[in-house]
């Protein structure tokens, strides 16, 4: 697994790898993940891929997160 790039935005720790004919992107927030992968062939250049470290894509991404520590608060308020 080959490391691409690794940036911090937002507080969020974004990876970008190339593996197995694909590219993993990885983003982190605290306990939480999301993982996305494109294949390899439907990427032009490496550098398309910051496109999904920003606007829109980028924002959804946030809004899950949130979304998700909602969900995990929600869960684990009786523990």
């Amino acid at each position: 697994m080959r490391v691409v790039n690794e940036l911090v935005k937002e507080g969020i720790r974004i990876s970008l790898f190339d593996w197995n004919n694909k590219y993993i992107l990885k983003f982190e927030l605290g306990n939480m993940e999301q993982t996305f992968k494109v294949p390899s062939m439907d990427v032009l250049e490496e550098s398309d891929l910051e496109a999904l470290m920003e606007g829109q894509f980028f924002e959804e991404v946030k809004k899950r997160f949130d979304e998700m520590h909602k969900s995990l608060q929600k869960v684990t308020k009786n523990f």
